[in-house]
């Protein structure tokens, strides 16, 4: 008899921070169960660690109808401004990276 033991990961989304969100936070990556859209999450993050954060990214007066998002969030590598924006949905496989607005000129 030969018995197999195959390792799964729990299913929980990644969720890696950069820059001053990673102050806000207070960590540099988070295990995240049970949100399903990029609004979800958002709103899990204020809740959970830091109601900055949300206001970093949605209460900008940079926010509007075609940039949904001051910052940058990606879901496997794309832009959700290039998917549904805050309405992405997410998995449990899936890696979020959030980064904060970016400033120059």
């Amino acid at each position: 008899m030969v018995f197999v033991f195959i390792k799964f990961r729990c299913g929980f989304m990644r969720v890696k921070f950069y820059a001053t969100f990673r102050e806000l936070i207070g960590r540099k990556e988070i295990e995240v169960h049970g949100v399903k859209t990029v609004r979800e999450l958002i709103d899990y993050l204020a809740e959970h660690y830091s109601p900055e954060i949300k206001k970093e990214l949605l209460e900008s007066p940079r926010v509007g109808p075609n940039k949904p998002v001051d910052g940058m969030i990606l879901v496997n590598g794309h832009n959700v401004l290039h998917l549904k924006g805050l309405d992405t949905e997410l998995s449990e496989d899936d890696e979020v990276h959030v980064f904060p607005p970016a400033g120059g000129g």
